[in-house]
């Protein structure tokens, strides 16, 4: 599926796959896209990947806004 070059890693690689992989068809209204290597990004950073595995979100957990005295 993947047709840029340099071409991204497969789906199995480690997290690199995330950062090459380009959308090849994105749903925003739905929370989704399809990526280049079969994996399908969601935008909670969960993913499922082409052999039905799936990442867990792995979002950093937002700050708390200081409360002013």
């Amino acid at each position: 599926m993947c047709v840029h070059q340099p071409s991204c890693p497969s789906a199995d690689a480690p997290a690199a796959h995330v950062v090459a992989a380009h959308v090849v068809a994105a749903h925003p209204e739905q929370g989704w896209s399809l990526m280049c290597d079969g994996t399908i990004a969601f935008d909670d950073t969960g993913e499922l990947r082409p052999d039905g595995r799936v990442v867990a979100p792995h979002r950093a957990p937002a700050e708390r806004p200081a409360i002013a005295a």
